[in-house]
């Protein structure tokens, strides 16, 4: 089914009694729009009860959504960053650059900026540009699954900053996706969703410990040489991270650009299906391009929420969260917050300012984003010269995760092929 990201009606709100954002099937049949208006409305700092597990607070403005991801101080990532970690933790606490604070935090971000710096990014970009348009050739054979198309994307960029050999690819970005949705399925990779999880990280596990040892004995200027090289600031011993500690960052990594980039690609190009008359502004005025990117990320919001456990008893939003308590930012929500976007169900590529918090906020404001700018550009780019437009063949198939607003399929058809400009 098509789940729409427009505007809610406003005579229906949502009965907060109803509410259940954390069963991932309700991403599936729904979009939560009029969830999130309700309760930024109503409860804008509410608690979500689970029968037999530990509840969470919902934070929906876009005040407090900012407030949750910037405070590392009283909001800390050191124990989970997704609602999966909600009551029982992440076994990788303490260890990667998503899952510690500040000032440990940055004994991995600083020395990885290297690697992911303008300086690189200016030196890569004709090969990623030569990847992307490679990517989109099987759109001229009419019609095409581009969200499976996008899956690639992702790491287009990774083979490039991580020094991924391109045989492993598609593998890692199927992989990575189980990882997002192992209730999907479309990625199960066992009987069920425990095992799919086992499975993939497996998997996964298993390619980044060959590619270690590789760069160990063959170091380079790529990511995980820089990994590599990374001293233990984080013990406070002057040793490199530990072997597992590096596979640790490598995983990481890849969920980060797996979970953003794809999404953001499709929703976009989904978004542009529903509104023809805007793809020949695109192509006569490249800088629009970069407009639609924004608000492609706004728009998509690819990671619906970002959590943090409370280090210490805060008022927020006219409620009192208390130390320990769990906290959900509802990103999706955020970026909708009438109290700071004009007409927010509008899809406007002309927004400026454009304050989403599609690519989260503070320290931990994603690493990747540049890279994840570059790849977006570069693709419609392509897609707007080489391409009249494109329509739907097919109702799109939402991912079933609670975490990221992806879509496992997208059946498209370009409508027809531009003249060489």
């Amino acid at each position: 089914m098509t789940v729409e990201l427009t505007l809610p009606p406003f005579d229906m709100p949502v009965e907060l009694s109803d509410v259940d954002l954390y069963d991932p099937q309700t991403y599936v049949l729904a979009d939560q729009h009029p969830t999130w208006r309700t309760m930024r409305a109503k409860a804008p700092v509410w608690w979500q009860e689970r029968a037999d597990a530990t509840g969470f607070w919902c934070v929906t403005r876009h005040a407090d959504c900012e407030k949750v991801v910037k405070d590392y101080r009283t909001f800390s990532s050191q124990e989970g960053t997704i609602l999966a970690s909600v009551g029982v933790g992440d076994t990788a606490g303490g260890q990667t650059i998503t899952l510690t604070d500040p000032p440990e935090h940055a004994a991995i971000r600083v020395p990885s900026m290297r690697a992911l710096g303008h300086a690189v990014v200016q030196e890569r970009t004709p090969f990623i540009r030569a990847r992307v348009t490679e990517l989109v050739e099987p759109c001229d054979d009419g019609e095409v699954d581009f969200a499976r198309l996008m899956r690639r994307l992702p790491m287009v960029l990774a083979g490039e900053f991580m020094g991924i050999p391109p045989e492993h690819w598609d593998d890692i970005a199927l992989w990575a996706a189980a990882c997002v949705a192992p209730d999907d399925p479309a990625y199960a990779l066992g009987a069920n969703p425990a095992q799919t999880l086992r499975l993939a990280h497996h998997q996964l596990f298993a390619v980044f410990r060959d590619l270690v040892r590789h760069r160990r004995a063959h170091p380079g200027k790529d990511l995980i040489s820089v990994l590599i090289e990374i001293t233990d600031a984080m013990s406070g011993r002057d040793k490199p991270l530990g072997e597992w500690q590096v596979l640790l960052n490598c995983y990481s990594f890849i969920l980060g650009a797996n979970t953003t980039t794809p999404n953001v690609a499709s929703h976009t190009l989904l978004a542009l299906t529903q509104r023809p008359e805007l793809w020949p502004r695109l192509r006569d005025d490249r800088g629009a391009v970069e407009g639609l990117v924004e608000e492609g990320v706004r728009w998509s919001s690819p990671t619906h929420h970002l959590v943090r456990r409370a280090t210490a008893d805060v008022e927020l939003g006219g409620a009192t969260i208390r130390a320990g308590d769990w906290v959900s930012a509802w990103v999706a929500s955020a970026n909708r917050d009438e109290a700071v976007f004009d007409d927010p169900y509008t899809f406007d590529i002309d927004r400026r300012p454009n304050r989403h918090l599609g690519f989260g906020g503070g320290p931990h404001y994603c690493i990747g984003a540049p890279m994840s700018r570059l790849a977006l550009t570069l693709l419609f780019e392509e897609l707007v010269r080489r391409y009249a437009g494109f329509e739907l063949t097919g109702p799109p198939t939402h991912l079933r995760s609670n975490w990221i607003n992806g879509l496992v399929s997208l059946p498209v058809r370009q409508v027809g092929r531009n003249a060489p400009c």
